[in-house]
């Protein structure tokens, strides 16, 4: 419960003071809430430009600032808060959906799933090719450091520097910033970061507009763009480790269009797929929406395909007990097929 009240005290601090600057400024949510996480680093110090904000604005900033000490606040307490206004900022600023933050739901699932596999590992390291706001990276890495307890570096690519700066604050104001890099390019393009043990990806959907850029890809497309998603995937096991996991939230129809031919000569020649969960149909507006987490291992370092791939469907959340019967076979299958 005391987890709980500081989260809502510090998102009540972070929306009423970037509302304050949004009117001030005349800027956006998602630009004023920067300026604003920037102000709260800071040691609550705000930025002035041009006379803005004015006297009296900084005061009452100032003394909203002073009604919380998030260096005192767990981490994911903090992420929670900022994961609430970036929530906010979708829908005010009407921000497109390849932007919009991956749910807390789907994050965990994910972190839920990883944590068998990297068990044994006294250092991990974990490399997000789409980290946005940082929100699934956070989520993945407090996940695992809770269970695992366990040194673990995070890299995060986005070509969106709107997105990362929300990012970095994010790992500041959790104190992890120096557990985590942030790279501000274009994940499809040449990619300069050592392997990791683990990829983690929300990817973003859609084409992907630089055909030039594509040229060494399997899974580029022999007719137009091709899909930014199937490059990613394959960007991202190209930077794991050989045995190593990419765990990727994709549309559930992945492998059921016509440009999935190219995807899935790539993944027999490249990877292992172990596993497909699609995710309950009530967390998506309509059918064609629909997610799953896909589990792919790469080649080599003793990795084989498993005797049972995990394919099915999580049960409604509405339904807690199947749920977490669900989870518990997954948990099962984890066991007796990947870690064997």
């Amino acid at each position: 419960m005391l987890a709980e009240k500081d989260t809502e005290t510090l998102f009540n601090v972070l929306d009423k003071s970037t509302e304050i600057l949004k009117k001030e400024l005349d800027v956006s949510y998602l630009d004023a809430f920067i300026e604003n996480g920037d102000n709260m680093i800071n040691n609550n110090t705000v930025h002035v430009e041009d006379d803005k904000p004015n006297e009296d604005i900084v005061s009452k900033l100032e003394k909203l600032y002073n009604k919380v000490d998030y260096n005192s606040i767990d981490a994911e307490s903090i992420r929670k808060a900022i994961q609430m206004a970036m929530i906010k900022a979708t829908k005010e600023d009407a921000v497109q959906a390849n932007h919009q933050i991956t749910p807390d739901t789907i994050a965990s699932i994910m972190g839920y799933l990883i944590i068998r596999l990297y068990k044994n590992k006294s250092n991990l390291s974990v490399l997000d090719l789409a980290v946005g706001t940082g929100n699934l990276l956070s989520t993945v890495i407090n996940q695992l450091s809770d269970a695992l307890k366990t040194n673990i570096h995070g890299v995060g690519v986005d070509n969106d520097d709107s997105m990362l700066a929300i990012a970095s604050l994010n790992f500041q104001m959790q104190n992890k910033i120096d557990d985590v890099e942030l790279i501000h390019q274009d994940a499809v393009d040449n990619l300069l970061v050592d392997d990791s043990d683990l990829v983690i990806s929300d990817l973003p959907v859609g084409y992907y507009p630089i055909d030039e850029n594509t040229k060494n890809y399997k899974t580029r497309s022999n007719d137009g763009h091709s899909y930014a998603h199937h490059l990613l995937i394959e960007q991202g096991m190209n930077h794991v480790k050989p045995g190593g996991f990419g765990v990727f939230l994709v549309p559930s129809n992945l492998f059921n269009t016509p440009a999935a031919k190219e995807l899935l000569k790539w993944n027999q020649d490249n990877a292992y797929m172990q596993g497909l969960l699609n995710l309950p149909k009530e967390l998506f507006t309509n059918v064609k929406a629909q997610k799953a987490i896909l589990i792919l291992q790469k080649h080599g370092n003793d990795a084989k395909q498993v005797d049972k791939i995990m394919l099915g469907e999580f049960p409604s959340f509405k339904n807690p007990s199947a749920f977490q019967k669900y989870l518990a076979e997954i948990v099962e299958w984890e066991e007796n097929n990947l870690l064997k």
